[in-house]
């Protein structure tokens, strides 16, 4: 029998929540309701969950705090609920680390496609498969990115990464040297109209900064005007 996967759904208005928790049911997942970002907090531990669907409107500690919280020791996926339709709001949600954000009021078929998409890109090494000589895996020095196992080792270290980061790094370290629009990265990664915003690439990028520095054979460059590429100097 499969395990079934467990989501973590964080809102206080229960009605909603309870909602959303029915919906995911019926596609034979696993849920646990708290209504508040300290409930939320504790229940990670005990829950384990696969997912966290994160109201932004909490009360006492907010969902971006929560956010802030859970990246700082877990890679656990993410996905932001909120009313608010702000690019601000949706863009700040993405710089602590969440990996999608939906709008409410949502179609429930949106929700649970997202869902499904956020969890099919997040593997933990543990749960991969083994590596064999056809995975997805490009190294350079002191760097390597396996995508068939969502792993990031850099300087000999593993890298916590949400599964939209490394799938950028991938996509960038796999074509070397090649210049790619904020464009065409929406639409190789995201495959859809993310935030209606280019920003979210930018986002993006700065997170990886934030973890792997410039290396003298390779590094991460902006091509103003243009967009990125993963520049190599071997």
């Amino acid at each position: 029998m499969a395990i079934k996967q467990k989501i973590l759904i964080v809102d206080d208005d229960n009605n909603i929540a309870e909602l959303i928790s029915l919906y995911l049911m019926k596609e034979c997942f696993d849920t646990e309701i708290v209504n508040d970002g300290e409930a939320a907090l504790a229940k990670i531990s005990t829950f384990n969950p696969d997912l966290i669907l994160l109201d932004i409107m909490l009360p006492g500690m907010d969902g971006y705090q929560v956010c802030r919280e859970v990246r700082a020791k877990s890679s656990i996926p993410i996905i932001m609920l909120s009313a608010k339709g702000e690019v601000f709001d949706k863009v700040l949600g993405l710089e602590l680390g969440a990996d999608d954000y939906i709008e409410k009021p949502f179609e429930s078929k949106e929700m649970v496609a997202r869902v499904k998409a956020v969890l099919r890109r997040y593997r933990t090494p543990e749960t991969a498969p083994a590596t064999h000589p056809d995975e997805e895996c490009v190294s350079y020095p002191d760097l390597i990115v396996n995508k068939t196992n969502y792993s990031v080792t850099y300087m000999g270290k593993n890298i916590e990464m949400p599964p939209k980061e490394l799938e950028l790094l991938y996509h960038l370290a796999s074509n070397p040297n090649r210049v790619y629009t904020r464009e065409q990265l929406l639409d190789s990664i995201w495959s859809y109209d993310y935030i209606g915003d280019t920003r979210t690439v930018d986002v993006h990028i700065k997170r990886l900064r934030e973890k792997i520095s410039d290396h003298e054979k390779w590094k991460i460059t902006t091509i103003w005007g243009k967009g990125y590429k993963f520049e190599t100097m071997l």
